[in-house]
């Protein structure tokens, strides 16, 4: 691979929105306040050919268009008189910030390794940056690098903010401006107090550190990630095999995501060479959006996820994967509206700032879905030759998933594990199926 050190920011700007929108304040409901201990969420998209400068061009005139629309993102972190966190946007603020960069002895083949993401991180703006700094931080920031043979777009969202759903609205919104629409086909539901309104105060003091990676913005070096490619026949074998027994315990068939996920979940616990009676925990962040009460669009604007918490011993997980997947599908059926609400009067009662962690030493959590169309974000030059997350937020356990570039029921695995255990994962042919 090339050296991808040679990254070289050249200038910064700060883009704006292209109409007045006047002071406006946005309160952060319950479901932001966790995330606000995160660090800013990563995402990479590398596109061939084109003119750099008119490309920069053309984006950056998309931007001020979409900004109209999604302003809180040209915003900053503040609080009001009593202590609530809120978004506020005023047209004298800055914006979002916009890098330009050069790394013209990099290819896109060099980006699109399947090995490690760390070696991305110079592509993307604010590693090790927490949620909490938008105070004084643009809440967007953009790098745009100008490769051998192409142009990688690097954005840092902060996480308090928005989710995957709301950061993928944003970014095809962009696109289909810079295709040369004249306005975006679906707005954002902006109102978040909508979904809850609950005005919970807050310290804005960083959690302390208690000396581990993830508290201090440390990458751990013994840990590695991989992309793992699973074209639609792996796929659509992973979930034969899973329904192949269906439980006698009332389970429905189980969904590609249930399937592919007890998948994952299974053979990084064999991998992990745990204990029979070692508990191990699959956490999925599950889309809120029509449990809550009332139901949110699929275009509300802001968090409105929660984690679902999966816990099983190794010995048992292990035996069948209907299993794993019945538990799966029961926990995310189950957290409608009563479960979250009691998620959110806990958090509301006994308010606090927590550090961004996987629960338990032998987690998995299941981060990006891949209902995400991230290959049709096309600017106008044609669609990404890759996406890729970034390094922020990555422990021993984290999994991205992405539909696949050949789309269909393709799906990209994107897996960060210690060292001795993604070597175990590399050689174990029955998760690599995938490859197959």
């Amino acid at each position: 691979m090339a050296d991808i050190s040679k990254v070289k920011v050249t200038g910064k700007t700060h883009v704006k929105p292209n109409k007045k929108i006047g002071s406006q304040q946005c309160q952060l409901i319950t479901f932001d306040l966790p995330y606000l201990a995160f660090y800013y969420n990563q995402k990479l998209l590398f596109y061939k050919g084109g003119e750099f400068e008119e490309m920069v061009k053309k984006l950056k005139e998309g931007l001020e268009v979409v900004l109209g629309e999604f302003y809180q993102l040209a915003g900053k972190l503040g609080k009001d008189d009593e202590g609530v966190f809120r978004v506020e946007y005023g047209d004298e603020m800055e914006g979002v910030e916009v890098a330009e960069a050069a790394a013209e002895e990099i290819s896109i083949a060099d980006l699109a390794v399947e090995e490690g993401t760390s070696a991305l991180k110079d592509f993307i703006p604010y590693n090790g940056v927490l949620n909490l700094e938008g105070d004084h931080r643009p809440l967007l920031a953009v790098q745009l690098t100008k490769l051998k043979d192409g142009l990688a777009i690097g954005c840092a969202f902060n996480h308090a903010i928005l989710d995957g759903t709301s950061t993928w609205h944003f970014m095809s919104s962009w696109a289909e401006i810079c295709n040369g629409s004249k306005s975006i086909s679906t707005q954002p539901f902006l109102d978040r107090t909508q979904a809850r309104n609950t005005r919970v105060k807050l310290d804005i003091s960083p959690p302390p550190s208690n000396g581990d990676v993830l508290a201090n913005g440390k990458k751990d070096p013994n840990l590695r990630e991989r992309v793992f490619k699973f074209p639609e026949a792996a796929i659509d074998k992973i979930k034969s095999t899973v329904n192949e027994n269906l439980p006698s315990d009332g389970s429905k068939p189980f969904s590609t995501f249930q399937s592919l996920s007890v998948h994952i979940w299974r053979h990084v616990t064999q991998a992990r060479q745990l204990k029979p009676d070692d508990y191990t925990v699959l956490t999925v962040f599950a889309d809120c959006r029509k449990w809550v009460d009332p139901p949110m669009p699929d275009t509300y604007f802001g968090n409105l996820i929660q984690p679902v918490f999966t816990v099983e011993l190794a010995r048992l997980l292990s035996e069948t994967p209907e299993h794993g997947a019945s538990m799966i599908q029961k926990n995310i059926e189950g957290h409608k509206a009563n479960a979250i609400d009691k998620i959110n009067k806990e958090l509301e009662s006994s308010p606090k700032i927590f550090e961004f962690e996987v629960r338990g030493e032998n987690g998995v959590g299941m981060g990006s879905l891949p209902r995400f169309q991230v290959y049709e974000v096309d600017f106008g030059w044609g669609k990404p030759e890759g996406v890729r997350s970034g390094s922020n937020n990555r422990f021993d356990g984290m999994v991205c998933l992405y539909r696949g570039k050949s789309g269909g029921r393709s799906i990209d695995v994107e897996i960060s594990l210690e060292a001795p255990t993604m070597e175990k994962l590399e050689q174990d042919k029955g998760f690599l199926v995938a490859e197959n």
